[in-house]
């Protein structure tokens, strides 16, 4: 008999932080998505910057500086480009994450809401059996 209640007490629990342990996982794969994008990211921009320095260390006279120039500005709308990509692909990732989040949300509350049914449908309904005796 201990053993019936205990294993019924395991799989309520088991049932009780399913959704929780769902919940963690979803949010540490998107933490995991997203921090590895941002270092690649920020990989991407520490090149881009130390290719502008060497660029900027092998300027000798008026000419290359006028190309220095030139490939900056070209630097710079390659960087704006690329900035607007990494936004672009982050609120993908965020708005997939949200998606993801509202389905296990909604999962999880159809699956209260048949859990209190099935429980519902399992008790009996107590009756009042008593009436107040006070008289005014």
């Amino acid at each position: 008999m201990q053993d019936n209640m205990m294993d019924a007490f395991n799989a309520q629990t088991k049932q009780m932080f399913e959704p929780m342990r769902k919940i963690n996982s979803l949010m540490l794969n998107n933490m995991e998505k997203m921090t590895q994008y941002q270092l690649e990211a920020m990989k991407r921009y520490s090149q881009m910057g130390t290719e502008r320095i060497r660029s900027a260390t092998e300027i000798q006279d008026a000419e290359s500086l006028r190309d220095f120039g030139t490939k900056q500005a070209e630097m710079m709308n390659e960087l704006s480009q690329q900035m607007q990509e990494d936004a672009r692909v982050m609120s993908e990732m965020s708005l997939q994450f949200k998606s993801e989040m509202e389905k296990m949300f909604s999962e999880a509350g159809q699956q209260m809401s048949d859990q209190a049914k099935t429980t519902a449908k399992g008790d009996q309904p107590a009756k009042a059996s008593s009436q107040s005796t006070r008289k005014s």
